[in-house]
């Protein structure tokens, strides 16, 4: 199923109106790891402009992490049997907060020296870390993600590899 976005915003008289009700209009898949990525929706700076025209933010290349000081939301779709060496997407890391929500399904978040189960109704919040998600059941599991652009302390980035740099994030589309 696709995810249904719905806008709102305001008409000329500043009443409120609904801009956009129908399925999100940009979803790209990667089908060598079986994941479906649907755009929600982004926003480039904090706080986010509220204007009255409306632009589609999802309308560019897709980019896992946000902007530094923006925001993104999307849905994945993570396929059954395209799990390899354990793991279905690659160990990646951004410099942002992501709360990732298990909407239907089961998902393995994979650290660097551990992993937990996660099921529907559960939310992760992944903090700058390195991380793989798999889906390792034989049934399509889907999450949401919001990730809210960051910056590493000093403190974290002395003890990253790189300094923190984000790492295998354009692989993966």
């Amino acid at each position: 199923m696709p995810t249904r976005r719905v806008v709102t915003g305001h008409d000329s008289e500043g009443r409120s109106i609904f801009l956009a009700d129908g399925p999100v209009p940009v979803t790209r898949a990667n089908e060598d790891i079986g994941i479906v990525f649907d755009e929600v929706w982004s926003t480039d700076a904090s706080p986010a402009p509220v204007a009255a025209a409306f632009e589609e933010p999802t309308d560019r290349p897709l980019r896992i992490p946000p902007e530094r000081s923006g925001t993104k939301i999307r849905v994945n779709e993570f396929l059954p049997g395209h799990v390899s060496d354990g793991i279905q997407s690659p160990m990646h890391r951004t410099e942002s907060i992501d709360y990732g929500i298990v909407l239907e399904g089961e998902m393995t978040l994979i650290l660097t020296d551990s992993e937990v189960t996660v099921r529907a109704g559960d939310v992760v919040v992944q903090r700058g870390t390195d991380h793989a998600w798999a889906n390792r059941t034989d049934r399509s599991a889907k999450m949401a993600f919001v990730l809210v652009g960051g910056a590493f302390a000093d403190d974290l980035r002395a003890l990253l590899p790189g300094g923190g740099r984000e790492a295998g994030v354009d692989e993966i589309i």
